[in-house]
């Protein structure tokens, strides 16, 4: 059985893709405590692991330009210096697995189904795309490898994400400055996805806030990137209403978030941090088998799922955007159960 001592974790992939594979660092601790964890992420994505208890050392993957392109040998190179005993890739792709390979780490593991796993001389037997289990349990499941078979849900799971203080206080401030009352309900909408799924039509997150609104006393926040700026506006439905859209690095949403007692979007990284933090949380999610809840949906025991009633079987995401499916979700649904939650301010 492979007992490592340094230990590397590659997850170069999205925000939400990272944010679950972190509880991952706390259960090797928990069966190896003088193994070094190291991970090796985008550079962007490096505030999901702020002074995370588990993780010693993080290493952000050197790239070539916006699209990711890798500076293969410098990354070569860094590994290698590193001296890893065990490596798990935890989101392959075929250059990340010849990195690996030639990096000539001892224990190499990853998915045995792709073309290119010979690269890896220990393999897990997962297939992913049939969505059989949520992505953190996937993950999980690699661990076995090095002897651990640990079993994981929605109310165990420990994420152990940490929020700047410092970051914090500035979200402090800058809630304050704008007038937002902390003594109602906060509510976090967040329309975009990312492109990374099928969205619920803006229109119908608008018909949720003027629901919201018309039953509740709380204060809305609209958050996305710079590229979602135009869509968040369209929330604006009255001065109650706050478009911090583009506004913040990472470190500052993942404050803000914390900041929160619901948070509301489609499948995306801000959803994923939400539930990290224990957050109730609604997520908009198609039937594609691809993009389901079934492997993305939010992993803790305060989530709540939405997704289209129309039978979906065999649809393609061309195809479920264009009939847009989810237009078939009721917002009264949605309504229904946010009336249904209950907050306590201190």
């Amino acid at each position: 059985m492979i007992k490592p001592n340094n230990l590397l974790f590659i997850r170069t992939d999205r925000i939400g893709d990272l944010v679950l594979t972190t509880p991952l660092a706390e259960i090797v601790k928990k069966h190896y405590p003088k193994c070094k964890v190291t991970f090796l992420i985008r550079d962007y994505t490096k505030d999901i692991l702020y002074n995370h208890p588990f993780v010693d050392e993080l290493i952000s993957i050197k790239t070539k330009n916006t699209k990711g392109t890798l500076f293969f040998w410098s990354n070569l190179k860094l590994i290698i210096k590193m001296n890893f005993d065990t490596v798990i890739v935890v989101s392959p792709n075929l250059r990340i697995a010849l990195l690996v390979f030639l990096s000539k780490i001892k224990n190499r593991i990853g998915t045995g189904f792709r073309w290119y796993s010979f690269l890896f001389n220990k393999k897990v037997f997962v297939h992913r795309k049939f969505a059989e289990k949520y992505e953190l349990e996937f993950n999980i499941e690699l661990l076995k490898e090095i002897g651990i078979d640990e079993k994981i849900n929605k109310e165990n799971v420990n994420y152990s994400l940490q929020i700047n203080k410092d970051i914090q206080k500035k979200i402090d401030v800058i809630l304050k400055t704008e007038n937002i009352n902390l003594t109602k309900p906060l509510y976090i909408i967040h329309p975009g996805s990312g492109r990374s799924s099928v969205s619920l039509p803006i229109s119908k997150y608008k018909e949720l806030v003027e629901k919201i609104f018309s039953s509740s006393n709380v204060e809305i926040i609209i958050t996305g990137n710079n590229d979602e700026k135009v869509i968040c506006t369209k929330l604006i439905i009255n001065e109650k209403v706050y478009n911090f859209a583009g506004r913040f690095s990472l470190s500052e949403l993942i404050a803000l978030i914390n900041k929160c007692d619901l948070f509301i979007s489609n499948s995306t990284g801000p959803l994923h941090i939400a539930s990290a933090l224990n957050k109730n949380v609604i997520g908009f999610y198609p039937n594609l088998l691809t993009c389901s809840s079934k492997r993305w949906g939010p992993y803790n025991s305060k989530c709540k799922v939405f997704s289209p009633t129309l039978n979906c079987k065999d649809c393609e995401k061309e195809q479920c955007s264009s009939v847009e499916c989810m237009n078939n979700i009721d917002m009264n649904d949605v309504a229904d159960y946010i009336k249904k939650l209950k907050f306590t301010f201190s």
